[in-house]
């Protein structure tokens, strides 16, 4: 009882004297699909090769434009092995790289770390080592859904990320990276995402609940990343998250949702690069 009361009056002191505008840490969210065609998805893109002269371009435009958000830290999709989570890839970068890796994290984390001169990338992604459970068992969901005859519905669930996976390759003839990286953050991209998550709630009955059992393993990895990201974080830090689209939601969550942390929406930068470098 003594714990409860302690938890209880650190929250209320929380609530009562809220973090000082100076303290805050910023986190600016930014969603990208997978530049190098990993097929590790669900739902995998077929992304335009971005060493193409014209999407270098862009990329510069929207390296330019993320970097007036003067981020003090950058944070990657990727799993570090370190207590201090640096992300040893980046002391090996050079701009000569850019010219032969096509991953996001190159081109958009590593960029701006570099011409921002912070000295380091922090890796803060989560994946179960072995023996550890998976933080997205959507085997046992189609599995029960096909033993339970269930397969149709999922299928029709499924067939909303798929329809706008073909959508965004269409995109990609007539827009540039940051229009592109604009539609798949804004609001309405983020929440039909996890939208199809919940869908999935329905998959099961009132013993078996692998749709629930997915959704809850989503959230404990992204609550992880997010946990990282605290470890790392300063009072007053401005970070800079290149992530795969489908955590922004909770990712921003977590940002907005906890005392000392504001989310900062990467849209205004986005329209920005956009309007500075379009595909013509």
């Amino acid at each position: 009882m003594k714990l409860l009361a302690l938890i209880a009056s650190a929250i209320t002191a929380s609530f009562a004297s809220p973090t000082p505008a100076a303290e805050l840490v910023h986190v600016m969210v930014l969603g990208t699909y997978h530049f190098d065609n990993p097929g590790q998805d669900l739902n995998n893109v077929k992304a335009d090769d971005v060493l193409k002269p014209r999407r270098q371009e862009e990329l510069e435009a929207l390296a330019s434009a993320l970097a007036s958000f003067k981020p003090t830290k950058i944070m990657v999709e990727r799993v570090a092995r370190t207590p201090d989570l640096i992300d040893p890839h980046f002391t090996s970068f050079t701009p000569d790289t850019l010219r032969q890796e096509r991953d996001e994290r190159y081109q958009i984390g590593y960029r701006i770390a570099h011409q921002q001169k912070l000295g380091r990338v922090y890796a803060i992604d989560e994946q179960p080592e072995k023996g550890e459970p998976d933080y997205f068992p959507f085997g046992a969901v189609a599995e029960y859904a096909q033993a339970n005859g269930m397969g149709e519905k999922l299928k029709k669930m499924m067939a909303t990320p798929a329809a706008e996976t073909k959508a965004f390759e269409e995109r990609q003839r007539t827009q540039s990276i940051a229009q592109l990286l604009l539609h798949s953050n804004e609001p309405t991209g983020f929440y039909s995402s996890i939208g199809v998550y919940y869908e999935t709630l329905a998959i099961g009955d009132t013993n078996q609940q692998p749709g629930a059992d997915l959704n809850a393993m989503w959230y404990l990895r992204n609550a992880k990343i997010f946990g990282k990201l605290m470890t790392i974080a300063q009072p007053g830090d401005r970070i800079l998250v290149v992530y795969g689209t489908g955590h922004n939601y909770w990712l921003r969550h977590f940002a907005k949702a906890t005392p000392g942390f504001r989310s900062v929406d990467p849209s205004p930068y986005l329209r920005k690069a956009a309007a500075k470098k379009g595909r013509r």
